[in-house]
This record gives C-alpha cells, structure tokens and sequence, in this order.
C-alpha cells in the first residue's frame, strides 16, 4: 500500500501548481454475490432443420421413418433431431402427429435455433456506495495490511438485504465475458434464477486533497484498489460536501 501510494503521490505531483494537502485511507463495503443463471444457445437454423419444420407443418408426419422417405435423409439423422426438437420443445405431438409448438413456429420464422443450457453460477461484486456490480479482482495483501475505517458517505450496511433488477446482473454478468458470439452461433443469459450474498469485504481506498494555486480550488482525488483507477463517483461526493470545509481547514 505505501509503494502504491508514493506512485500516486508522484503521478499527481506531475502538475506543479498541485499541492498536496492531506492523504487518508478507508475502505468501502463491497459484496460478494454468488448469481444463477440460466444461458441459451442461439444457433442459425440448418437447411435440415428447417426442411423438417416445413414438413410438419404441411404433411402429416407420424415416426421418423415416414419422414427419412420423404427427405430422403438417412433415418437414424432424422430421430437424433426429432429427439433435438421434442426436448426444446419446437415440436409436439397432437393426434399421433408431429406438430410445431408456438415455440417452434416463431424459431422458425426467425431462422435461429434455441437450446436451454446447463444452469451455471459466478460470483460478482456489488458496491452500495456506486449502486453498481464492480468489475475486478479483490488485492488480498491490501485488504488484510491494516483495519479500514468505512468511507464516510456510506449508509449503515447492518439491515440493508440488496435486492437487484436482472437487466442490472444480466450486464454485470456480460461484463465478466459469460455471453459470446461467435459467428453463426451465441450464448445469452436468458435467465436470472437467484442471487445470494456471501459476504462483504473493505476495499481499500486512497484519498488525496488536493490545492491547485493557479486555480485556486481544492478537490479530491481517490483511488479505488479493486477497480485499480481513480474513481469519479467517490471523487464527486466527497467535493460536492467537503470543498468549503476543506478550504477552512488547509488555506
């Protein structure tokens, strides 16, 4: 923490007319939330595929072997994906019958293939002082080197249970690269099914007031170890409640 903090102190000492006017460390609460999540396989629907749809819809189609006749496909191909198509449910059956399903007419039309995959989990970290999932990785030899008091801006954490809108986990979940698409096929979230936290841990913080004399304003600038960049939310609370106290205190 101190070579990081001579690195800063160097970086903004850059500008001559800076001066700084006072340093402070405290932490901010971050949790740690474990997501589940359901992912969808979005693939372009194949020529074989799509014949077979047409089929239902237009023929009376009781068992594979009437349609490998009727393709001229081979029938062990057409069973694997009527099995395909009943499991995702695009078709059914009715009166002894393959039939699209709702399901199937609107994949058809649009000419992508949808497969439910296997539920999975990840971990992602909410700040209550940004109202935001964090991306990054939690420094261990920073969060353990000394007790953090909290940042003086942070609302008590004791009653809070967090509660999140999945449009808000869905992009946090797109940011640590869980979606991709790859050129005729993707993968999506197309579920949130619970969110759960594990704990909370302190992140450290570095704070610096600082006094440009050309400009004759003070303001702050603060570090944020788990995002690694100075952080304009944390800045902009602290100046808009502390600048005329600040000038009070240090000029």
């Amino acid at each position: 923490m101190r070579e990081l903090e001579k690195r800063l102190k160097k970086e903004l000492q850059q500008n001559r007319n800076v001066k700084i006017m006072d340093t402070a460390k405290w932490g901010i609460p971050v949790h740690t939330i474990e997501v589940e999540y359901q992912t969808v396989k979005r693939n372009k629907m194949d020529v074989l595929m799509k014949m077979m749809l047409i089929a239902f819809q237009k023929t009376d189609i009781a068992k594979a072997e009437d349609l490998s006749e009727l393709l001229l496909v081979e029938q062990l191909f057409i069973q694997d994906l009527i099995d395909v198509l009943l499991r995702t449910q695009l078709i059914e059956k009715v009166d002894d019958f393959y039939k699209l399903t709702s399901r199937g007419y609107e994949q058809f039309k649009n000419g992508v293939f949808e497969e439910e995959q296997e539920v999975e989990s990840q971990n992602i970290m909410y700040s209550s002082c940004h109202q935001l999932f964090l991306d990054g990785e939690i420094n261990t030899a920073l969060t353990d080197e000394e007790e953090l008091v909290l940042f003086q801006y942070v609302k008590s954490e004791n009653t809070v249970e967090h509660t999140f809108e999945d449009s808000m986990v869905i992009n946090a979940l797109k940011n640590n690269y869980v979606e991709s698409d790859e050129g005729d096929s993707q993968m999506v979230v197309s579920n949130v099914l619970s969110t759960t936290e594990l704990h909370m841990d302190k992140i450290p913080c570095l704070q610096f007031i600082l006094y440009n004399t050309e400009e004759d304003i003070m303001y702050a600038r603060v570090w944020n170890s788990l995002i690694e960049r100075w952080d304009e939310k944390l800045e902009n609370q602290l100046n808009e409640n502390e600048r005329i106290k600040w000038r009070e205190t240090y000029l």
